[in-house]
């Protein structure tokens, strides 16, 4: 029980259908993550890649720890939990990480994450990477974004500085644009539509994103 995939919405969804119940799971979306996201520069103001933090809601990550041992009851220690972030990182590769960005209008390629761990948080577990670049680049405008188009996973970016900057140049700013809620116009269509590809791309229009510009 411990190797929780990012898998839609088959395997996923009946073990959380027999694990938490049919009326929670049965809704679309079935995962919420909070994110934050850093965008990281080298000295010479080249991207070169985005950092992510992702709090998943209570109710996975209760389920996700089940089968986990740990020495003390209710913590879970970063190498307590290495194989479960292997899993699970190795599973959004699938995805594309769920993370899209173009420079200057042309889509960029990421490398394989490095720096990943999970933290048990709170409650809640928290998932660190790092995707680099296949190439670091300068652009004078970057855009970024994070969503998963069958709205499988609901992400909404933290309220208090979901985005940072590390290492950008001074002149550079960003904006952010935060997408209405969508989870309560998923749950009004069939789950069958999501099943069956129909709305393969829904989640589209609830994407976080993030415009950063270089003059």
């Amino acid at each position: 029980m411990g190797t929780l995939r990012f898998v839609h919405p088959t395997a996923l969804l009946v073990a959380a259908l027999l694990t938490i119940g049919m009326n929670t799971a049965s809704a679309h979306p079935h995962v919420w993550v909070t994110a934050a996201s850093e965008l990281i520069y080298a000295s010479d103001g080249s991207i070169s890649g985005v950092r992510h933090a992702w709090t998943f809601d209570d109710m996975f990550s209760t389920y996700a720890l089940q089968g986990i041992e740990s020495k003390t009851k209710g913590v879970y220690t970063r190498e307590e939990l290495a194989s479960l972030a292997q899993t699970n990182v190795e599973s959004l590769k699938e995805f594309g990480f769920f993370t899209f960005a173009k420079a200057d209008g042309k889509k960029e390629k990421f490398l394989e994450p490095v720096d990943y761990y999970l933290e048990h948080k709170d409650g809640a577990l928290v998932l660190h990477f790092t995707l680099p670049f296949k190439t670091p680049f300068k652009t004078r405008q970057l855009a970024l974004e994070v969503f998963d188009p069958s709205f499988f996973v609901d992400f909404s970016l933290r309220k208090q500085d979901p985005i940072r900057l590390v290492g950008a140049p001074a002149a550079c700013t960003f904006a952010i644009q935060r997408p209405n809620d969508g989870s309560a116009a998923a749950q009004k269509l069939n789950e069958q539509t999501f099943a069956s590809g129909e709305n393969s791309n829904y989640g589209a229009m609830f994407a976080n994103k993030v415009t950063v510009d270089c003059p």
